[in-house]
């Protein structure tokens, strides 16, 4: 379940998505099956080759993208989350849901 993103955010990470670039969303998260993880971050892109490459220069596996049609996303939780949001200087992300 998914809660915390404004719609106009949401509408912006499909377009930058769409446009083929790699686009982070980040919202709060429940899901019972990760303890203590309270947030994810989802790395899109619809041209999936360029998503798949993207994964393996960030040390991750391309197997786990979520083949969703129009916005293939990769989830980033926990420390490869935060590792990523500061590499692609996504500060506004990191301090709204307190990862830092």
């Amino acid at each position: 379940m998914a809660f915390g993103v404004k719609r106009e955010e949401l509408e912006r990470w499909k377009a930058r998505a769409a446009l083929g670039e790699i686009a982070f969303l980040t919202h709060y998260w429940h899901e019972p099956r990760f303890k203590g993880i309270k947030t994810v971050t989802k790395a899109g892109c619809d041209d999936l080759a360029k998503l798949a490459d993207w994964c393996v220069a960030n040390g991750l596996e391309p197997k786990y993208i979520h083949r969703r049609q129009p916005f293939p996303h990769y989830d980033l939780i926990g420390d490869k989350q935060v590792e990523i949001l500061k590499r692609e200087g996504l500060w506004e992300q990191l301090e709204r849901f307190k990862l830092l």
